[in-house]
């Protein structure tokens, strides 16, 4: 049984960790570029990818994430025409949601300014978030298309198209911050040019593959804008979800802006923020596929296993946070080094990275400065792991199965001729 529910995780955990892993690496390659540049660059760009991440890649994300309940339980209940519907529908709303989110962007210098931020990081941030608008509106197309492949149990082709578009990633960044010397414009625009890429590979594998459901098929453009109302019902507390999840990070890089060092301790929590997303990767790719194995296991009316595959979960989850742990101990005095040379930098992330799987109020109040920040980080994320914890332990899993037919029954709109169409 437990060798079943292992092979059965790990068909989908595997490809998404590395996938992840590809995902993250383009990341990297983007801070190392800035830190390259100089410091005052790799604060400003640090400084952009968090107001970018609070204002916009959270909000999408968060509202994606909406259709992946009834994709995966719709998917285990074999009614295809209800992950397209779904598909679209989330397309529609993140495309009206992106526009308030670009207005924001290109207005962001006098915020940042007003929020205390240093006048020299935030001019370079203000032009690393213009040029990184391309990105923004890749994003309303590629979130929705992952989730709508993952939960049909599809992770290869996401795999395939991330290490196509990884391997252009490193000699677009060259091209465009070193030989045509654009800078941070370089920088932004690649990442532009790397979401692209993973979509049009996408795009690509559903064009040829005779086995994948096609996200248009039997799909109106008026799917697009009617019926929120369930997927809505999801996607407004994922998004306050993902939202908190992702904030708190951000925050911590706006207030290392009002600490004595502003530059050190920007650039310090951008390379730390970095290395978190490392470790966030393996922890992630566990809980997207087990949240697909749920669904479906719901969707198909099998609590009992449902609930098995939950408690093999964490078993495994509790196995790879103790594995964080030994990696960032390990690390601590030469990871810092891959992305600047300034020993205050160097410093500052030898410090906080031991106690990063472990904030104002520790920074300001106690004077405990940048470590403050990650101790209270420490703390939300353990009152939070406590608080799920106790959620999982008093689950009804029948209750659950039967909600999962109802979200299905209420997606579906009504009788559809069109299911025996969507493989075509």
């Amino acid at each position: 049984m437990v060798i079943e529910e292992l092979i059965a995780l790990g068909q989908i955990a595997c490809p998404m960790v590395i996938t992840g892993l590809l995902l993250y690496s383009k990341s990297i390659i983007s801070m190392l570029f800035l830190g390259h540049l100089g410091d005052v660059e790799l604060a400003g760009g640090s400084l952009s990818i968090a107001f970018a991440n609070i204002t916009g890649y959270s909000v999408l994300k968060g509202l994606a994430m909406g259709m992946e309940p009834i994709c995966c339980q719709a998917f285990g209940a074999k009614k295809w025409v209800v992950l397209s519907q779904t598909h679209s529908r989330t397309v529609g709303l993140l495309s009206l949601a992106v526009i308030p989110i670009c207005v924001s962007w290109l207005n962001m210098e006098p915020i940042l300014l007003w929020s205390g931020q240093e006048p020299s990081i935030t001019s370079v941030a203000r032009v690393f978030l213009t040029y990184s608008i391309p990105e923004l509106l890749s994003q309303v197309h590629l979130n929705p298309l992952k989730i709508f492949l993952r939960t049909q149990g599809l992770t290869k082709p996401l795999t395939m198209s991330a290490t196509c578009a990884m391997i252009l990633h490193l000699p677009i960044n060259y091209f465009l911050v070193v030989y045509l010397n654009m800078g941070v414009k370089g920088v932004a625009l690649a990442s532009g040019f790397y979401s692209v890429n993973v979509s049009l590979g996408l795009l690509l594998y559903l064009l040829v593959s005779k086995t994948a459901i096609k996200p248009w098929n039997g799909v109106a453009f008026i799917t697009y804008f009617q019926g929120w109302q369930p997927l809505l019902s999801l996607a407004l507390p994922s998004v306050c979800s993902v939202c908190l999840e992702w904030w708190w990070y951000e925050v911590m890089l706006l207030l290392c802006g009002l600490l004595s060092n502003p530059k050190a301790s920007v650039a310090a929590m951008g390379v730390l923020i970095q290395t978190t997303g490392l470790l966030y990767v393996f922890p992630n790719s566990l809980s997207m596929s087990l949240s697909n194995r749920i669904g479906h296991e719901l969707g198909a009316d099998q609590p009992a296993r449902a609930k098995r595959a939950t408690i093999f979960g964490l078993t495994v989850a509790v196995i790879c946070g103790l594995l964080a742990c030994i990696f960032t101990i390990v690390v601590r005095n030469v990871w810092g080094k891959l992305y600047s040379s300034d020993q205050q930098i160097l410093n500052l992330t030898s410090v906080a990275l031991p106690i990063v799987d472990f904030a104002a109020l520790l920074c300001f109040r106690l004077e405990l400065g940048f470590v403050g920040l990650w101790l209270g980080l420490a703390a939300a994320q353990a009152s939070c792991t406590c608080m799920m914890v106790y959620t999982l332990l008093r689950t009804d899993w029948r209750e659950q199965a039967k909600r999962a037919k109802e979200l299905t029954q209420a997606t579906e709109a009504g009788k559809n001729d069109l299911e025996e169409n969507l493989l075509c």
